[in-house]
């Protein structure tokens, strides 16, 4: 399975698990790819600060205004952009690389103006996390 298949699938089990109020192993399931599961559970993890970056980014939106589906696609692009060490055995994608998959799923799976929105709160989290050194 192709890594960006397995970034959707991390995706796709956490927006299940948001809008039908489930927990994660539950959207998850036994057949999970291990890559899958490690990056959906640091999204889980690291919740609330990746949420905190996504409403300081996204001007003129609150967290609850995001779609569903956007939401899982900004946790798990700035998961991989700022906390991709903690992915056990997992050589890091590089920054950019994070971004253009958050974007090119947006693209498949949203509406028009997704792509956009996605990439501007990324990069701006990209910058900022630059500026601090981290």
């Amino acid at each position: 399975m192709r890594r960006t298949d397995q970034r959707r699938a991390a995706v796709w089990a956490l927006y299940q698990s948001d809008l039908l109020d489930r927990q994660l192993e539950q959207t998850l399931g036994p057949g999970t790819h291990p890559f899958t599961r490690e990056l959906a559970e640091l999204v889980r993890r690291r919740q609330a600060e990746l949420d905190e970056l996504i409403s300081e980014h996204a001007e003129g939106w609150s967290l609850d205004r995001i779609a569903p589906l956007e939401r899982s696609i900004l946790r798990v692009g700035l998961a991989e952009l700022l906390y991709a060490d903690e992915l056990p055995g997992e050589q890091p994608i590089p920054p950019e690389g994070a971004i253009d998959e958050a974007v090119e799923t947006a693209k498949r799976f949203c509406g028009a103006e997704a792509p956009a929105f996605v990439n501007g709160i990324l990069a701006a989290a990209l910058r900022e996390a630059r500026v601090r050194g981290t």
